[in-house]
């Protein structure tokens, strides 16, 4: 041990340090010049495969219209489940039955048509033609029933709709 701390007092040992220095010094300077060349040899590359824009801002822009193509899938997204909503109340079940109201008819001239949405309510509206006049009665329609009296037609009707 006390050799090493001699050697290290001795002008030999500065030298070697110096020297171990030096090339230290000369391979940072190397790799800053490869380095450099690498980084001008890299920006050249990317603006041609830019087309003379830099690609970083090309893929900036890219990133962009990606955000807002997806924040409008997004908005249309909401606006179809609004539309599958409203789809519920709108007429989807029609049933329609024909009949001859009065034995003096000679055809089934009277109807009944029931006009239902998804959830089963809408009205029924049932015609009676006669030889004299022709008239047309309209009930409300929840869930399939009415709170006013239904006749056979009427009822069948609404069963024609609802099996549809």
């Amino acid at each position: 041990m006390e050799s090493i701390l001699n050697f290290m007092k001795t002008d030999l040992f500065l030298i070697i340090i110096l020297l171990g220095i030096i090339l230290l010094l000369l391979l940072y300077i190397t790799n800053s010049m490869k380095l450099s060349k690498l980084r001008k040899s890299y920006k050249q590359f990317m603006k041609k495969l830019g087309k003379g824009e830099q690609i970083d801002e090309i893929l900036k822009k890219y990133i962009d219209t990606v955000e807002k193509v997806e924040e409008n899938q997004e908005e249309i997204k909401d606006y179809c489940n609004k539309l599958d909503e409203n789809m519920n109340t709108c007429i989807q079940k029609i049933g329609l039955v024909r009949y001859s109201a009065f034995k003096d008819t000679g055809s089934d001239l009277s109807f009944t048509l029931a006009i239902l949405d998804k959830y089963n309510d809408g009205i029924v509206l049932n015609g009676i033609y006669s030889r004299e006049m022709s008239n047309i009665y309209a009930k409300p329609v929840k869930d399939g029933k009415s709170t006013y009296t239904l006749s056979e037609e009427e009822i069948e009707a609404i069963q024609k709709a609802i099996s549809k």
